[in-house]
């Protein structure tokens, strides 16, 4: 787990101490695209703050693998892993990030939240985050993860982010991923209204995935049938 102040000159409105936010992620591997997503939606919520002073601490589940284990086997946390369940709970926001496994969360994100104190994130703002192989899996957002923090009584941001693998090729997901940021800091800071998306640009459903009636490229369902002699 590591934690940064980035440099701020100004205090955040009604604030007296630096907005603490806490960014989860749940990646598999060192480098992993979930990590990638979560310091992006970290920089987008970062900016969209402007001069309020941030302290960002990220926690980085799968160095913790062999903690949550035995602390879900024993009730005993390891110091570290104790560290990292305080820095959630006394979160003033949470990014929760994770890859998609089976159409859902993956299990050490799953354990680890199995681990947080009961209401220690009622009423938190949290923005959910997932990365997968293919967009079909993007409504895991809205049947997976919001479950699981409402079920934790936070506040689950209308806009989360899904990437899958071809949206990294495209300029359309760092829009998605700076209008989620822009919500998430329009939390943190009352009057500041989110990003607008720039002309042109879909603005992000529930899911993550680009607005719009979603349908514009489907084919005439009577030519298809049409095509198989129906």
């Amino acid at each position: 787990m590591s934690t940064h102040t980035p440099s701020r000159t100004a205090s955040a409105p009604g604030a007296a101490r630096p907005v603490r936010l806490v960014v989860v992620s749940a990646g598999m591997s060192d480098a992993s695209s979930t990590r990638l997503l979560a310091d992006r939606l970290t920089e987008a919520t970062r900016d969209a703050l402007g001069p309020a002073p941030v302290r960002i601490t990220r926690v980085d589940l799968r160095p913790l693998a062999h903690a949550i284990t035995d602390h879900l086997l024993t009730g005993f946390p390891a110091p570290a892993l104790q560290e990292a369940l305080e820095a959630v709970s006394g979160a003033d926001a949470l990014i929760a990030a994770t890859p998609t496994f089976k159409a859902s969360y993956a299990g050490l994100f799953k354990s680890f939240f199995d681990l947080v104190e009961e209401d220690a994130l009622e009423d938190l703002p949290v923005l959910v985050a997932a990365t997968g192989g293919t967009a079909r899996h993007s409504l895991m957002l809205d049947t997976a993860l919001r479950p699981l923090f409402a079920h934790l009584k936070a506040f689950v941001l209308p806009v989360g982010v899904y990437a899958a693998t071809e949206d990294w090729a495209g300029e359309e997901l760092q829009a998605r991923i700076r209008r989620a940021g822009a919500h998430l800091a329009s939390q943190l800071a009352p009057g500041r209204a989110p990003e607008v998306p720039a002309a042109g640009e879909a603005p992000a459903g529930a899911s993550g995935r680009p607005g719009g009636d979603g349908f514009a490229d489907v084919p005439d369902f009577a030519d298809l049938l049409a095509r198989t002699g129906q």
